[in-house]
């Protein structure tokens, strides 16, 4: 009886409904599900005439709600995110470093130059004297201590770099594995949803370590690349990202795909390798040559006005500028940038303008004088020798300020695209609980159907055994 048959359909049909709620409900809180729904189709009639009404329903397959514009606004928003979060804590710890009043350059200077002052007093004082080789030497420790810093920052950017590359690479293969499995899975007509979310976190971690571009397959495979186009995944193969030190300490990236292999620019990178790239670029690569242009005027001109003077026997000092006579310059060296010259004696410090006359401070007066005199540093220009750091400092919070602004639209763009990618793909606890009424509803009538089919045959079997 086609009754029967059509109460069959519609309770296996309740049933496989039955089954993907209850699978949305049991993966009501696992990051990254994406819910599952019941597609029914009514099945067209096989009998022939105009009172056939059909033979009952079919479920031809499951419907997945996923969107893929919010997919990827979402991968796009954690590359942005990755991008603003991973040099703030570099930036923070510059900000604290370099305002430090007690370990700052400029309060370095301010040491030197103030011992300087005390010694215009009584230039012919050893004491005094003493204390301006003593504030030399604080003010290239600052130096050398900044400089270390950022030496470590560099190091720590390059590991960073080698590290992140790693998990590049490791999620590539990831994404191609599943990649291989899904298009086996469609083509065998097993449900993909499963892999499909997996393969869809994947790429949202990748996306967080590089901005990518993401194209959807006939296969049901996703190739991904870079923003420039170089490939990251092609169906089942993954590219392999390397990178390469250069003599001059700085690294490139290559990129190799089967038997090419790519120069990956570093100007569109986005997420966390394209945070370090930017970093290293923006901020530190000039702030090392701000400092060192810093480190390398003061001890040029401190050395080239001592040169000019006299000391305390007359003499002029020795050695020349630019390696003394009290500043050593070193931009490569192994104890630092800046250091006072071995054997700095006091009474060599030649604060005369006047071999003869001991206690003249003239030079020592114009040597003071520098502290107002122009000095050109890298991302600053032409600036006041006792201004440079100032403006340093300056520098160095407006781009952590801009960045942390950043991060913070970056944070709420995402946690928005979150929540829209929740509001379509996101498994409703209400709603499932609606669906669960529904279905069930469905079969208990479809079962009452059933029912009342086998009472009419009965009764037929009845009516004709009588």
């Amino acid at each position: 009886m086609s009754i029967i048959n059509n109460a069959l359909t519609g309770s296996h049909a309740a049933q496989i409904a039955l089954n993907t709620t209850s699978q949305n409900i049991a993966n009501l809180m696992t990051p990254g599900y994406t819910r599952q729904g019941t597609l029914m189709v009514s099945q067209r009639a096989t009998q022939t005439g105009q009172v056939s009404p059909g033979d009952g329903v079919k479920v031809p397959s499951l419907i997945r709600f996923s969107d893929g514009y919010k997919s990827l606004q979402m991968w796009q928003a954690a590359s942005e995110l990755s991008q603003r979060s991973i040099p703030q804590p570099y930036l923070t710890q510059l900000e604290q470093v370099m305002g430090d009043e007690k370990s700052s350059i400029n309060s370095g200077l301010d040491g030197f130059f103030g011992a300087l002052n005390a010694a215009s007093v009584e230039p012919t004082s050893i004491p005094l004297r003493q204390q301006v080789i003593t504030s030399a030497q604080a003010l290239a420790q600052r130096f050398n201590s900044l400089n270390q810093v950022l030496s470590n920052q560099q190091a720590s950017i390059s590991q960073q770099r080698i590290s992140t590359i790693d998990q590049i690479n490791t999620v590539s293969k990831a994404v191609a594995d599943l990649n291989h499995d899904i298009a086996i899975a469609q083509a065998t007509g097993t449900n993909a949803s499963p892999l499909i979310d997996a393969r869809d976190q994947k790429i949202d971690a990748l996306a967080s370590l590089v901005a990518v571009q993401v194209v959807d397959q006939a296969d049901g495979s996703r190739s991904v690349s870079l923003r420039d186009g170089q490939p990251l995944v092609v169906g089942g193969r993954a590219s392999t990202l390397s990178v390469v030190s250069n003599p001059d300490g700085s690294q490139t990236l290559k990129l190799a795909f089967s038997s090419e292999s790519f120069t990956v620019t570093s100007n569109k990178l986005g997420g966390q390798l394209g945070g370090l790239n930017d970093y290293e670029r923006d901020v530190l690569s000039p702030l090392r040559q701000s400092v060192t242009d810093m480190a390398s005027q003061v001890a040029d001109k401190v050395n080239t006005q001592l040169a000019a003077g006299y000391t305390l026997s007359g003499a002029t000092p020795t050695p020349a500028p630019p390696n003394g006579p009290l500043f050593r310059f070193d931009a490569a060296g192994s104890s630092g940038v800046l250091r006072v010259l071995d054997g700095a004696v006091a009474a060599d410090l030649a604060f005369s303008s006047d071999a003869t006359k001991p206690g003249n401070s003239t030079n020592l007066l114009a040597v003071i004088g520098l502290k107002g005199q122009p000095i050109t540093v890298g991302s600053l220009g032409s600036v006041l020798m006792g201004d440079a750091n100032t403006q340093l400092i300056g520098q160095v919070a407006m781009q952590s300020q801009q960045n942390q602004a950043s991060l913070a639209t970056a944070e709420t763009v995402r946690n928005q695209a979150e929540e829209s990618w929740k509001s379509t793909s996101g498994v409703n606890q209400d709603e499932e609980a609606v669906n669960l009424m529904q279905y069930q509803q469905m079969y208990q009538a479809n079962l009452k159907v059933i029912a009342v089919a086998n009472q009419l045959f009965d009764s037929t079997l009845a009516m004709m055994a009588g």
